[in-house]
């Protein structure tokens, strides 16, 4: 395997629906060889056939290249993604014996 893509179909308010890439990865020794196209236009396929109005996709500002390709392949860039840490990820932890929740 050398590229793969994780994604999920949703639906709210300011998109309707749509389909969210949370995952596009190809192993660095592929780039540039159409595998990250061949996926993303699988996904766009994909998206048509799930009644969606949109594809959506975030990236990290430092990822310069990852954007070029997404533009060459008619994406925009449509905003900017805003996140502040509340706690530790707790996802991760073990629960507790009695199962209930820790405050």
């Amino acid at each position: 395997m050398v590229a793969v893509a994780g994604f999920r179909v949703g639906e709210n308010l300011a998109w309707g629906r749509f389909l969210y890439v949370d995952d596009l990865v190809t192993l660095s020794g592929y780039r540039s060889m159409g595998y990250g196209a061949l996926l993303l236009s699988w996904l766009k396929e994909k998206a048509g056939e799930e009644g969606c109005e949109q594809m959506h996709l975030d990236s990290g500002i430092q990822r310069k290249e990852a954007h070029r390709f997404y533009e060459r392949e008619g994406m925009i860039m449509a905003s900017l993604h805003f996140v502040e840490k509340i706690a530790p990820n707790k996802a991760l932890q073990p629960m507790p014996k009695s199962g209930a929740a820790e405050l």
